[in-house]
């Protein structure tokens, strides 16, 4: 993203889901944030409501496939049609993010003449077991600059380091000038 302006991009994979999607939804509307989720359509089907919560609130959604599929370990025609069936339920939309950020060369040059991939530089671990919640925060504060997308987890293994370096992100970052923006 462009780094000439103090702007950030919060992005959150994996929901929607209760108890974390709601909590964040709720926590950024505190601070008038937007942000960029990219929804698993396995978990839209069992949260519809949660997923209306965040059209309603004006966030943008993307594509995390329907069952969060692993890019390198899937065959093309299964992941193809696994990114189109969680498209359906997305109106049309253009974003996506390959979950664990792997995809083939063969499935880039597919995707990419539909879709905007999204990637990221900020990787926050709040899904490692192995990061403590204050190395979680560390990790998006020492790596974040003007233009950085940061990805967090709207998922229960996240829930406790994401609860924790949220609020504490949006604050330090805040303090340092920085916008939040979504994509």
């Amino acid at each position: 993203m462009p780094a000439y302006e103090k702007k950030v991009y919060l992005t959150f994979d994996d929901g929607p889901i209760p108890e974390v999607t709601e909590w964040v939804i709720e926590y950024l509307k505190t601070y008038s944030i937007k942000a960029t989720f990219f929804c698993v359509g396995d978990n839209i089907i069992k949260h519809p409501h949660i997923f209306k919560r965040l059209i309603d609130d004006g966030h943008s959604i993307g594509n995390h496939t329907f069952n969060h599929l692993k890019g390198f370990y899937t065959n093309n025609e299964t992941y193809f049609e696994n990114v189109a069936k969680c498209n359906e339920l997305l109106n049309g939309n253009k974003l996506f993010r390959p979950p664990y950020g792997q995809l083939k060369f063969s499935q880039i040059r597919k995707l990419s003449k539909s879709y905007q991939i999204i990637l990221w530089d900020v990787l926050s671990y709040d899904y490692s077991n192995a990061v403590s919640p204050e190395k979680c925060l560390k990790n998006v504060i020492d790596n974040t600059r003007s233009g950085s997308i940061i990805v967090f987890h709207d998922s229960l293994k996240a829930k406790e380091n994401l609860m924790y370096a949220l609020p504490r992100v949006i604050e330090n970052l805040s303090d340092k000038g920085f916008s939040f923006e979504k994509i």
